[in-house]
């Protein structure tokens, strides 16, 4: 065999094995995603629900194999259950997010060298500084990423930028005195300490925790 239609063949079986393997990660990505949106909103509606049972039913019924209950008898199941879900009260926007946020708060705070500071907000140190820190009504020079949950990024600055800590949010002007010039941290704000119930338009959803990622370049008291 030629050496050339070798190596063609070798690069031919590689690419098809990547191509497989991408579709294979696809295939896996997408299950996984409807799991998990559907254990979202069965683990808020029934929050007793037996898993197991759960997956022989879903997985019987997927596979067309017969099933452990009589179809009139599912049927009356799912009926009296959303009757029952029909008569509760609807749950609150509000208690969705702040839930929503206590989770994301807790996972966080539970990261390697985590450490909370005043008002729940979390700091992650990634670099050191040894300058002077702003007094509490003074200003600081920053370059930061401010980021939502899910990693979207809501602002920024490439350059250099000087801000009245009177001027910014709650979490700012807790955290910001207390750092000094050269350090870079990482903080995880909670809403109460950003924009609360109010959120900040389109952008910031109401009870929304703010991740930023700070350099402080200079300060004045």
């Amino acid at each position: 065999m030629s050496r050339y239609l070798f190596l063609s063949l070798c690069v031919f079986f590689s690419v098809a094995h990547a191509a497989e393997k991408t579709a294979e990660n696809d295939a896996h990505d997408l299950a996984y995603s409807l799991g998990a949106s559907l254990g979202e909103r069965l683990r808020q509606e029934v929050p007793d629900l037996q898993i197991q049972a759960l997956v022989d039913g879903l997985k019987q019924a997927y596979q067309g194999k017969p099933l452990a209950l009589k179809d009139e008898r599912i049927e009356q199941i799912l009926a009296e259950h959303e009757a029952q879900v029909a008569e509760k009260p609807a749950v609150p926007q509000s208690e969705i997010a702040l839930e929503k946020e206590r989770r994301f708060m807790e996972a966080e705070k539970a990261k390697p060298g985590v450490r909370e500071l005043a008002d729940g907000i979390l700091l992650t140190e990634e670099a050191p500084g040894t300058g002077v820190k702003a007094g509490p009504n003074g200003r600081v020079q920053v370059r930061y990423i401010g980021r939502l949950p899910d990693g979207t990024v809501f602002d920024q600055n490439s350059q250099a930028q000087w801000f009245s800590l009177d001027s910014v949010i709650s979490g700012w002007r807790s955290a910001l005195p207390q750092m000094p010039v050269g350090a870079k941290w990482r903080l995880v704000i909670p809403s109460a300490q950003a924009y609360g119930a109010d959120g900040a338009g389109d952008l910031i959803a109401p009870y929304t925790p703010l991740v930023f990622e700070i350099e402080l370049l200079g300060a004045t008291g």
